[in-house]
């Protein structure tokens, strides 16, 4: 399991990792724009040499635990579709030629905690974006890699590699605030109760980070790595984890 890409939300940031020789990944979202908002975003992305795209309906956030809010991650799919279909044959929505045809290596998100069983309204998501040409899908944050496992059995993911979110945990405190104010029961109740109780908080948290990767390492085809700060010593989790 290799680092391949860096996650970027502005294309000024992508700019920077390209000419830094470091792969990125777009980010936008879907829900808020029209098709000539998401044209656009997605000119401006392929003109500054961006070929990989992680959409979303809206930003990275859990609100709840209704089906509704909990869909957070899916995509808009028939705005983007004619918007990616305009530009794979070089045209704007509107009919006009653009430089070149423009084609995108495509993301999109899938809900990884539905536990026992996952929605059919969740399948038939991921059966229209893999129609749509999605080269893989993120999931929202593991914690739990046994419920993971039961989550990839239960799905079917259509051939497309997945790509496991992992959320770096420093503290107790931080674990308790995702429970509290993203959603309740994100981070179970033993990785909270190892890092309250362990004097050593930095070298319990790179224990827990390298043990849910390993774990993730025969289950699907990537990290893709959350620090919420502290990026100076991501390294030392990469090393722990053997990650390149």
């Amino acid at each position: 399991m290799e680092l391949e890409g860096f996650v970027g939300d502005t294309i000024r940031t992508c700019e920077l990792l390209n000419k830094s020789q470091l792969e990125p990944i777009y980010q936008t979202t879907t829900r808020d724009k029209n098709r000539l908002q998401l044209q656009n975003d997605l000119v401006n992305a392929h003109n500054a040499g961006i070929d990989n795209l992680l959409v979303f309906t809206e930003d990275y956030r859990i609100t709840g635990d209704s089906l509704q809010e909990m869909m957070f991650f899916h995509v808009d799919a028939g705005k983007l579709q004619s918007v990616l279909e305009h530009m794979r044959e070089g045209q704007t929505v509107e009919g006009d030629s653009l430089k070149s045809k423009a084609d995108f290596l495509l993301g999109s998100g899938v809900e990884s905690s539905w536990g026992k069983s996952v929605p059919d309204l969740e399948m038939k998501e991921m059966e229209e974006m893999t129609k749509l040409g999605t080269g893989y899908f993120l999931t929202t944050p593991v914690f739990d890699v046994d419920q993971f496992a039961k989550f990839l059995k239960q799905a079917r993911t259509f051939g497309v590699p997945v790509i496991a979110e992992v959320m770096i945990l420093r503290t107790a405190g931080m674990a308790r605030f995702l429970n509290r104010h993203l959603k309740s029961g994100m981070v179970p109740d033993w990785i909270i109760q190892k890092l309250a109780r362990e004097p050593d908080k930095q070298k319990t948290s790179i224990e827990i980070f390298t043990d849910i990767v390993t774990g993730l390492k025969d289950l699907c085809q990537g990290v893709h790595i959350i620090t919420i700060g502290g990026e100076e010593k991501l390294k030392l989790y990469l090393d722990a984890a053997k990650l390149k």
